[in-house]
């Protein structure tokens, strides 16, 4: 403050012309005792019209006065020269183009070292000099008067100026802003950025308008106001920097407005996100994973999702208020390792204990919010001391917990951190967590539910196919059953290798339309009954005719099926088909043929009729059955498909088994929408009875 004070003592004599005295034109006039001008300043030239040659040595009244105000103005001249008494006033001088111009006077007499007197003459325009001061004025009232902030700082950046507006914002007196800095008088804001702003004003020339300052201050230390800052730069009327001025404008209610609106958009995000990446597949884990992975990071650094053993179990859990609950982690998701580290590890079971708040949320069926977390609330929030201590190391302040309910039943929970995210949750992030967790918990539910219904059809599928069948003579085999992906339910495809009378072997593959538990039951009743015809020793076309009676009473079953019996002794095979596709017949040295069948229509259409072909077969030959999954897709046309199937069976091979690999692994997704039955039989010779 103190050197500020010397720099402004120190002479400037660098002063460009334009300042306030430049701006009044003030006329600086001597006259001597007789009252003829002895002085006449360029000001005076320029007020009056009359340059210095036209002007002095004459007599001012002659010059300057109408003839009317003559006798007056000798009589003023002479008690100013005889008393000294100085004068102020307004008179009518007349212009040198006959003009009459009021104009204001400061008059004095002024006395030289020999004790002569005479007289100064300071005049300037009544007009231009009114005008400034109504001007200067009226910025004074503005300024006292304004209910913005008003400020002024000079080029080094000190507050030249503070209004009474801005000493009630700030909450501290001009005094104490005066001379100082932003960064000294309000440590409180961001001074740094600040500072910048009025340094860019001050180079550029350029305004910046409606700047949003964020802060708190002495005025209201409790909360978080908003303001609307604009910074301009002032030049003097000569065109000379002389400092920044800023206006500052409270907008809080409307910031907290925007804030919140744009805070309800999120949430409309969010849950319209969460809309369409929740519960795209009937798989738990899956569900579980997107639900945690819309949460974060753009919602919270971490979120886990547990579901209580009970429920996978399908078991009645004990809900008393001082049992632990357990739990078996299905997802997380951080947004960085420590909170990880922290976490449930997935698909590991946890159990807390009555005193934890995830087993107090699902306990009593409701959110859980802890604002601002405290190393006493960490033991009720971790697993354990050591996963505490984690928590703590990541700085984790705010958590909340939620059940996630669906149909009426809590079936887990939704564990929710922020650390580096500074926000601590609020009651609005709460409902929308809520409103998340139930649309997840219907998702969850319904892909718990499926996933129990897909293991039992897929345990009653598995109980109706066959066991592995011993070799057969004549015959070596090899099969493969590979269930459809999680997204759909398990089909009806089954395969069969049947001992007949004579050596002879019967070899079926079926596919049942339709999925789930009544196409497993189904495929069941068709494989028994298929079995049971086939030990009667009838030709193939004879068992399909029956099997489609028998599906066409089966409640609107329908179903394709290739029956094939072989005999080693005639080294030959005869093959009826029902809507099914055609085998392949591969023969060592040629390339692997689709065998020209009549197709024949499904089992169950009724009425049809069915007709066997012979085909030989060498020792070596093999045979491939196989259902449509394996082959069938929405991408590729189906001759294309079967063309990648007898390419694949055209490579050399090193067994049965390594062959049905091969062709599950290079035609079939995992997670295709169709089962996959296929059944492979190479033939050889028949060793000679002892």
């Amino acid at each position: 403050m103190g050197a500020a004070n010397r720099s402004r003592q120190e002479p400037d004599p660098s002063l460009e012309p334009g300042g306030l005295l430049d701006v009044l034109g003030v006329a600086a006039i001597v006259l001597s005792a007789e009252g003829r001008i002895a002085l006449w300043s360029p000001q005076a030239e320029a007020l009056f019209g009359y340059s210095a040659a036209e002007a002095l040595g004459r007599p001012a009244a002659r010059v300057l006065v109408d003839e009317q105000h003559v006798a007056w103005v000798l009589s003023w001249f002479a008690g100013i020269m005889s008393r000294g008494r100085a004068w102020a006033g307004v008179f009518p001088v007349r212009h040198k183009d006959g003009s009459t111009r009021l104009t204001e006077f400061r008059n004095m007499r002024l006395e030289d070292g020999q004790g002569r007197h005479y007289a100064l003459l300071l005049a300037s325009d009544q007009a231009t000099l009114r005008r400034l001061e109504r001007d200067l004025a009226l910025s004074l009232r503005l300024v006292e008067q304004s209910p913005i902030g008003l400020a002024a700082v000079g080029t080094d950046l000190r507050y030249i100026l503070v209004n009474p507006a801005l000493e009630r914002i700030n909450g501290i007196s001009a005094v104490h802003q005066l001379g100082h800095t932003v960064g000294e008088a309000l440590p409180f804001l961001d001074a740094h950025g600040i500072e910048s702003a009025m340094r860019t004003v001050l180079e550029s020339g350029a305004p910046l308008l409606d700047q949003l300052t964020v802060g708190r201050t002495p005025a209201k230390p409790g909360s978080e106001r908003a303001w609307s800052v604009s910074y301009y730069r002032l030049d003097d009327p000569g065109g000379r920097v002389v400092g920044v001025a800023t206006s500052i404008v409270d907008v809080t209610e409307q910031h907290r407005s925007e804030v919140a609106a744009a805070a309800a958009r999120r949430r409309l995000t969010v849950i319209a996100d969460a809309s369409e990446r929740i519960g795209t597949t009937l798989d738990l884990d899956v569900t579980a994973r997107e639900l945690a992975d819309v949460l974060v990071p753009e919602f919270a650094d971490f979120a886990a999702v547990d579901v209580l053993d009970s429920v996978l179990s399908d078991s009645t859990a004990r809900t008393g208020d001082g049992s632990p609950a357990v739990f078996r982690a299905l997802a997380i998701k951080t947004a960085y390792r420590t909170l990880a580290e922290a976490a449930d590890p997935v698909g590991e079971i946890a159990r807390y204990d009555a005193s934890r708040l995830v087993t107090r949320s699902v306990r009593k069926g409701r959110p859980l919010l802890v604002a601002h977390v405290t190393d006493a609330d960490l033991p009720r929030i971790a697993r354990d001391e050591a996963a505490a201590e984690l928590l703590k190391q990541s700085g984790i302040h705010s958590y909340m917990v939620l059940p996630l309910r669906a149909r009426g039943q809590v079936l887990g929970a939704l564990d929710l951190v922020r650390a580096r995210n500074p926000h601590p949750f609020t009651d609005d992030d709460v409902l929308l967590a809520t409103e998340l967790a139930a649309r997840a918990a219907v998702c969850i539910d319904n892909a718990r539910w499926y996933q129990s219904q897909r293991h039992a059809a897929l345990a009653l599928q598995r109980h109706l196919l066959p066991t592995r069948p011993t070799q057969p003579p004549g015959l070596e085999v090899a099969y493969r059953y590979q269930p459809a992906g999680s997204v759909v339910e398990i089909g009806g495809d089954w395969f069969d290798v049947i001992a007949l009378a004579g050596d002879k072997t019967a070899l079926v593959v079926g596919d049942v339309m339709g999925s789930g538990i009544n196409a497993a039951a189904t495929m069941g009743q068709l494989r028994t009954a298929a079995r049971t015809l086939a030990r009667l020793d009838l030709d193939p076309a004879t068992v399909l005719t029956h099997l489609d009676g028998i599906a066409g009473g089966l409640d609107e079953t329908i179903a394709t099926c290739v029956y094939a019996v072989y005999d080693p002794h005639r080294g030959s095979c005869r093959i009826a088909c029902a809507g099914h596709l055609p085998p392949v017949h591969t023969r060592h040295g040629h390339a692997p043929r689709l065998l020209d069948l009549p197709t024949g229509v499904p089992l169950g259409v009724g009425g049809a009729s069915f007709e066997d072909v012979r085909l030989d077969l060498g020792e070596g030959d093999e045979l491939l059955l196989y259902t449509d999954g394996l082959v069938e897709t929405r991408d590729h046309p189906i001759d294309t498909r079967l063309q990648a199937l007898t390419d694949l069976l055209n490579r050399d091979r090193p067994s049965l088994e390594a062959t049905c690999d091969l062709l599950l692994d290079a035609l079939h997704h995992h997670d295709g929408t169709d089962d996959v039955a296929l059944l492979l039989a190479r033939t050889h010779r028949l060793r000679p009875a002892c």
